[in-house]
């Protein structure tokens, strides 16, 4: 008898704990994770659950995250995993969804597989953006997974940013704005802006410069084990930095912005049958036209 209940205590032990995530300000995530939910819990044990994306996430023990939305969605909930990142899986309901990449029905068709263990994770690069006065106090600290960017603003008349890399100057730019993507980031904003497509487990920076008035000014692929600095020493009133499409400070003078790889790095499930080029020819349209979704 007592054998039967230590099986059975390790069996619910054995159990997935997972995390249901998303942004409610999309009507469809809140009827989807009232409909998935049940379901998830036949098989895994939902430990914390936040569909305003407000919570602090790193306390929380969990085995996966379950995200909902778009890769909106996803990106805010690495920002609230923050140091403890969880393997995470991405449940479409916006448009493209190049991290999203299944759909509610495929979720329920692979978690039986994935709470046995049956997944591969894939690290993805993070980094840590960290702007200094020239003091060198601390005016703002933030870690990201698609990238860092230094918008020109208002009076929107073109801007010079000098870009150091290990502390050398490379050269100074004179654009609309400056880009320093990872991988996941450059299907995003770099790739509007013309720059390439970085397979997303590679560990390196895209550093793509935003109507750059020199035509001989491109993109640049460079390791993530260098520091990279942007300097913009005559900014506009209205010149910012944008860290995954977050405003988080307007820039002066003296300021000097730090990046770098973050110690810890964002955890994607991969489901088979959804590999990194089905991915691009699906959600680029590769095969035909762009496909969105809704």
């Amino acid at each position: 008898m007592a054998d039967a209940a230590a099986a059975t205590a390790d069996s619910a032990q054995a159990r997935l704990r997972v995390m249901i995530l998303g942004t409610g300000e999309r009507a469809n995530v809140l009827a989807e994770a009232s409909r998935l939910r049940p379901l998830i819990e036949e098989q895994a044990d939902v430990v914390h659950c936040d569909l305003q994306g407000t919570d602090d996430l790193s306390a929380v023990e969990a085995d996966l995250a379950i995200v909902l939305g778009g890769d909106g969605a996803i990106l805010r909930s690495a920002h609230q995993m923050g140091s403890r990142q969880v393997p995470t899986i991405g449940v479409n309901l916006g448009k493209l969804g190049f991290l999203a990449d299944l759909d509610p029905d495929e979720l329920l068709a692979v978690l039986p597989d994935i709470c046995r263990g049956e997944y591969r994770v894939v690290e993805h690069l993070m980094f840590d953006c960290h702007v200094t006065d020239g003091e060198g106090n601390t005016v703002c600290r933030h870690t990201g997974l698609n990238e860092a960017a230094v918008f020109a603003g208002p009076p929107f008349a073109i801007l010079q940013i000098d870009l150091y890399v290990d502390a050398e100057l490379a050269t100074s730019y004179s654009c609309d704005g400056l880009i320093v993507a990872t991988p996941v980031g450059s299907t995003a904003h770099s790739l509007s802006a013309g720059g390439p497509i970085l397979r997303k487990n590679l560990q390196a920076f895209v550093i793509s410069p935003i109507s750059p008035h020199t035509l001989t000014n491109r993109p640049v692929v460079d390791t993530a084990d260098r520091v990279y600095e942007l300097v913009v020493p005559d900014p506009h009133e209205g010149t910012t930095l944008v860290v995954d499409g977050r405003v988080t400070c307007n820039l002066k003078a003296d300021y000097r912005i730090r990046i770098a790889r973050a110690e810890h790095s964002f955890k994607l499930v991969e489901v088979p049958g959804h590999g990194y080029y089905h991915t691009l020819r699906e959600k680029l349209g590769w095969g035909g036209r762009l496909k969105l979704k809704g």
